[in-house]
């Protein structure tokens, strides 16, 4: 019955098979082009998200426990609008609140107004959307309490210099200790913290940057990236070859020295403001003698000179024996 009334209106309209097919197809596509068209338009209406907060409090967890429904009355695309419920049920968005916004309600609980979630809008609901206002006046997020530990940051470095250049102390980084959360049992296995591998070479001036924390499983960190600092001296060499004298000997006691001359290399800054020909004094201390266990002694240098950047002695110590006067 149904398949002659199909026939009977084919024939009524004149339309063959192929023509119904071409029908159907032009009904789709302008179908779809209304459908797209209106889709991109803008209207006015109230968007749903489902919130995760994400933040940086001290002995607190970094991800909230719970998440928070916020509605806004918002002008979005058709699309936006429609996928908006969707959305909140499925995927709740993390956003990434400053913990300035985040008030302390009691113990875990932690709560933030409407009038601070405006610059988060683009956050919470992506781009394309203009906030008209928020209809959900208070968010409630719970943050569970976590250990916490201050350890040192290690620079982790490869670092070279031109000829005649050098690097003025060690490699530092600000801030050089940073406090870690995460379970006790975790915590207790780590005492520093590396940074990724920091690259220089050839260098010839000061350097600065940003290097990134190594990640730890299972650990939050109070900030992800430190600022380190190179300074770098251009430098003029001056090798002397110079005696070696005693400090510090009691009365009734003698230290004598093997070797007594040694060869001391001086760094210093260029342009050289020292007078070369000036001759630093080398020396061991006898207190350092008594608290040796094999009789050697450090060489020391005294009367440092104006732009001395560092020294090397050859040897670094000498043998020392103690007579009787």
């Amino acid at each position: 019955m149904m398949r002659r009334l199909y026939d009977k209106l084919l024939e009524l309209l004149n339309i063959n098979g192929r023509d119904l097919a071409v029908f159907l197809l032009a009904l789709l596509l302008a179908f779809s082009t209304w459908l797209i068209h209106n889709l991109s338009l803008k209207y006015n209406d109230y968007l749903t998200a489902s919130v995760v907060a994400q933040t940086n409090m001290d002995g607190h967890a970094g991800l909230s426990s719970n998440h928070s429904e916020v509605i806004a009355r918002c002008r979005a695309t058709g699309y936006k609008v429609i996928t908006s419920d969707i959305k909140a049920r499925r995927n709740p968005v993390t956003v990434n609140f400053a913990p300035s916004v985040l008030h302390h309600k009691e113990d875990d609980l932690f709560y933030i107004l409407a009038s601070d979630l405006a610059e988060y809008t683009h956050m919470i609901y992506g781009d394309g959307v203009t906030l008209d206002h928020f209809v959900t006046d208070t968010l409630f997020f719970r943050f569970p309490e976590v250990d916490h530990k201050r350890v040192p940051v290690q620079p982790v470095y490869s670092i070279s210099y031109m000829p005649q250049h050098m690097g003025v102390g060690n490699l530092m980084t600000a801030p050089d200790t940073v406090t870690l959360y995460g379970e006790s049992r975790i915590l207790a296995k780590i005492d520093k913290i590396n940074t990724e591998p920091i690259r220089h070479y050839d260098l010839s001036s000061d350097i600065q940057g940003l290097v990134r924390l190594e990640d730890i499983k299972g650990v939050r960190k109070s900030v992800d990236e430190v600022h380190y600092m190179v300074d770098v001296k251009r430098y003029v060499e001056v090798v002397k070859t110079l005696p070696v004298s005693v400090r510090n000997v009691p009365v009734g006691k003698e230290l004598v020295i093997y070797p007594s001359v040694v060869t001391v290399r001086l760094k210093y800054s260029f342009p050289l403001e020292a007078d070369p020909d000036m001759n630093p004094e080398l020396y061991v201390d006898y207190a350092d003698f008594v608290n040796s266990l094999s009789g050697k002694c450090m060489v020391k240098l005294s009367g440092l000179s104006k732009g001395l950047i560092t020294y090397e002695v050859e040897p670094v110590s000498v043998n020392c024996i103690q007579e009787e006067r």
